[in-house]
């Protein structure tokens, strides 16, 4: 409606109000034919005989209102419609547009005959006409509650005359007295702003954000995410947690502040978002902990320190260059003891596709034995742990397959036994592609033919099949003097068998030239004139001394495969990327209002097939059992908690969380 709001009181109970628009100052009130009119205060004030203007004007005004009857106030409450209130009972009120219609119908019409006001049947149904142009008439409102009927008279609305001629089918009216709201702001706390406006409900995180628990230890079928859980009543077995989390550095906040627009400045400061983190690590109380996008100064200064008095023993690198966060790797000490810690750079100076300050850990952890076990004391295979943050940018999918590529070189070179097996691998982090992308379903499946594919493609992030000119991957993707082979290993070193052995190349035989040997005539050569008989001189530069040339590393030379990659690791994702209950995708970070999927928990399996069949491999534990996952949430679900982050989660990512078991075994 036109015109402002202004505010009310509360109503007391069993009474609903309806604000009204502000009226102007009073001014001189019409004249209405023969009757006579009464003014605020009592004064009677003697009608002017109507002019035929002034009944033309009348007349039109009543068939504009009987035709836009359907806009009218009175007819915005259908008859019987309940209106919850928090605070109030449910009551039922009952419109009286007719009623006053009625009333109106019944004084234009006297006004047109020009008969007196004071006519009319029923001086309490009466319409009086009050300074300013103004109409008073009676209703009554039935309200229905727990203690039977009220009948409740009704302040009759008022008509700003400016406004009503204007439209003339508006008419503003309030259902409750001004002294009754007044008393009634003594008992109530709530006001109903607009008849069409619900009144404001607050947002329940801890319900709209609730997740799940999902017990896997039972189930021994294979699972529609293509994983084969254990038989229930295997033997002993060492369980930990893991949890996975971007936690959203400060400095990229205040980098970026038009990604947060949507949240309140106090619930983006790190103060706030510490705590709130704090509390949800300390809720899930993980046994491993690998975290993302962590501020350095933070991470000595807070989270170091805190996790530390938690039992924590914590490793951390930062990216490279002028980034201030980085990755980072906590585990339980009473739970686990290091083997080793490898920390990677992704930035190799003179390789154009690794040219950023992306990171990555890889830590070997040897779990301890449960002091419960008793008997013979059982040995637990290692563990191999790697946590990283890929590149984000969507359109340089070429440096996440190579950053990708350069970390399973890594990770195979950490879990790699004597025998040539591999410890139990665990791969997480914010890998920034989807799920089914050509870089997800190259960790899975463990081959990618990438020939000829958009870089853009790679992660899934965008669609970018529009552009005239899009960029194809290299072949190969990376150089050979990375010394990492297209199966994601590193080249072995190998030595000379013969350190004696020279490579006689055209500029190697060149420098004997003029060696002593060469410049000695042999006893039985033709003596020719001009071409035998000079003894050759060697020139100035020339030196007695051979450079001594040996056999370079044979491990330098290999092989490659023309536009394919693969590796030999086996991994499988935690989370299957679906909601069958809720028949939704399940998204980890909602970046300008649209969820996806780029955080993941990938881990060691037995491949059952070559994934050929369907496009995606499917897998049954081995060493490494998955346990339980904490469920995901879907877009729908945040944007009821109107994004991320929010009061109740203080990142932009969603945690994830799941439970392994390894195998104890007995000598």
């Amino acid at each position: 409606r036109d015109g402002d709001v202004g505010k009310m009181a509360a109503p007391a109970e069993g009474v609903i109000s309806v604000h009204e628009k502000t009226v102007p100052p009073e001014r001189t009130p019409p004249s209405w034919g023969n009757g006579s009119s009464m003014m605020a205060g009592g004064t009677t004030v003697s009608p002017q005989p109507l002019n035929e203007e002034q009944k033309t004007l009348l007349q039109q005004w009543l068939g504009k209102r009987d035709s836009n009857k359907q806009s009218a106030p009175g007819d915005t409450w259908p008859q019987g419609k309940v209106l919850t209130l928090e605070g109030q009972e449910k009551s039922e009120v009952r419109g009286s547009g007719d009623k006053q219609d009625q009333h109106l119908d019944v004084m234009s019409a006297m006004v047109l005959e020009g008969k007196p006001a004071d006519a009319a049947e029923g001086q309490d149904d009466m319409v009086t006409l009050v300074g300013g142009g103004q109409f008073l008439y009676s209703t009554e409102i039935t309200l229905q509650t727990d203690h039977g009927v009220i009948g409740c008279p009704a302040v009759p609305p008022t008509v700003d005359r400016e406004c009503w001629e204007e439209d003339k089918a508006v008419l503003e009216w309030s259902l409750a007295p001004e002294g009754t709201l007044e008393e009634a702001s003594m008992s109530s706390g709530w006001q109903l702003q607009e008849l069409e406006q619900s009144l404001p409900e607050a947002i329940l995180y801890h319900e709209i954000l609730w997740r799940d628990w999902e017990d896997l230890s039972l189930q021994s079928h294979c699972c529609s995410d293509g994983m084969q859980a254990r038989d229930a009543g295997s033997g002993a077995q060492f369980e930990f947690t893991l949890m996975s989390y971007n936690i959203l550095a400060q400095d990229l906040v205040e980098q970026s502040p038009e990604l947060y627009v949507h949240c309140h400045p106090d619930i983006l400061s790190w103060s706030y978002r510490f705590q709130n983190i704090l509390q949800e690590l300390q809720h899930w109380d993980p046994d491993i902990l690998c975290l993302q996008e962590v501020q350095e100064n933070h991470y000595w200064e807070q989270l170091e320190p805190t996790l530390g008095m938690m039992g924590f023993t914590c490793f951390y690198k930062r990216r490279t260059g002028r980034k201030t966060d980085g990755c980072a790797i906590c585990y339980k000490h009473d739970r686990f003891s290091l083997l080793c810690a490898n920390p990677v750079e992704f930035f190799r100076p003179g390789i154009d596709i690794l040219n950023r300050d992306n990171v990555a850990l890889v830590l070997l952890l040897q779990p301890f034995v449960p002091a419960s076990v008793s008997g013979n004391t059982p040995t637990i295979t290692p563990l191999c742990v790697a946590n990283t943050h890929l590149l984000y940018n969507p359109r340089r999918g070429d440096i996440k397959l190579a950053q990708l590529a350069l970390l399973l070189a890594e990770i195979d070179k950490v879990a790699r036994t004597a025998e040539g097996n591999c410890y139990p691998i665990i791969l997480c982090g914010d890998l920034n592609s989807v799920p089914n992308s050509p870089l997800y379903n190259f960790i899975r499946n463990g081959t990618l033919c990438y020939l000829g594919m958009p870089a853009w493609k790679v992660s899934g992030q965008e669609d970018c099949s529009h552009q005239p000119f899009q960029g194809k991957l290299p072949v190969p993707l990376w150089p050979s003097f990375l010394r990492v082979t297209d199966s994601c290993q590193y080249v072995m070193q190998s030595e000379s068998t013969n350190s004696d052995r020279r490579k006689y190349s055209r500029d190697f035989l060149l420098q004997f030239q003029f060696c002593e040997a060469a410049c000695q005539r042999p006893v039985d050569l033709l003596l020719l004139e001009g071409v035998t008989d000079a003894k050759p001189e060697p020139p100035e530069y020339w030196s007695q001394r051979v450079p001594r040339i040996t056999t370079p590393d044979m491990g330098t030379s290999f092989l490659r495969s023309p536009g394919l990659i693969q590796h030999s690791l086996s991994l499988t994702s935690v989370y299957s990327h679906f909601l069958p209950g809720k028949g939704r995708a399940e998204v980890t970070t909602m970046p300008m209002g649209f969820g996806a999927t780029v955080d993941y928990i990938f881990f060691s399996a037995e491949p059952l097939g070559d994934g050929r069949n369907g496009g995606q491999r499917l897998y049954r534990d081995r060493v490494l059992k998955l346990l339980g996952r904490l469920t995901l949430l879907s877009e729908d679900d945040l944007w009821a908690a109107h994004g991320l982050p929010n009061p109740f989660c203080s990142s932009d990512h969603l945690c994830l969380l799941a439970r392994f078991g390894m195998d104890m075994v007995v000598p």
